[in-house]
């Protein structure tokens, strides 16, 4: 028999350590921002791709970014637009915890997360259905040839760097002579 109890340290590390996948979405809920908790009269809300989040702590507190990924086997969130410099100077995305996150704007794209906030259709915005509301579309401008500049000569491609020549393959060594040993 156990003396261990159910509250333990060590249970809870166990169970969130061997939690369904199912289980694992329930533990990476994420808070609501106060505007949205007046919204939808809830405190939390499991987070998916497209949300947007502000993180709260850490070196890029106070940015607000949407979801790009979420692992939920490392239980973290990359958010656009937040990376860091890898050794060879790449930008490399950061994981964020979602205890460090507050959702600031929900993907309701869904029909199943719209019926489970109890949102009805007409609550919902075009921003928050994940499409480009209708003013901010702007017609492509045509650009007639009298208004480009004709003054700046085309660069040729001769005065172009040359590119460079294709590596030859390298020749393997031959194998060595085996040495000859004096009895």
């Amino acid at each position: 028999m156990s003396t261990l109890s159910p509250h333990s340290p060590r249970r809870q590390r166990k169970s969130v350590y061997e939690a369904t996948t199912f289980e694992r979405r329930i533990l990476m809920t994420v808070p609501l921002s106060r505007d949205l908790r007046r919204r939808f009269r809830r405190r939390s809300v499991p987070l998916r791709k497209g949300d947007t989040v502000m993180v709260m702590s850490g070196s890029f507190a106070g940015r607000e970014e949407r979801v790009a990924k979420i692992d939920r086997r490392g239980y973290s969130v990359t958010l656009d637009n937040v990376t860091l410099k890898s050794g060879e100077s790449k930008l490399k995305p950061l994981a964020i915890k979602t205890s460090h996150l507050v959702l600031t704007k929900l993907n309701l794209a869904d029909a199943w997360r719209r019926r489970t906030l109890q949102v009805s259709e007409g609550e919902v915005t075009p921003e928050e259905r994940g499409e480009a509301p209708e003013a901010a579309e702007a017609e492509p401008v045509a650009v007639t040839p009298a208004e480009t500049k004709v003054d700046e000569p085309a660069a040729s491609t001769e005065d172009a760097t040359p590119a460079k020549a294709p590596r030859a393959p390298r020749k393997r060594a031959a194998p060595a002579a085996p040495k000859e040993e004096d009895a």
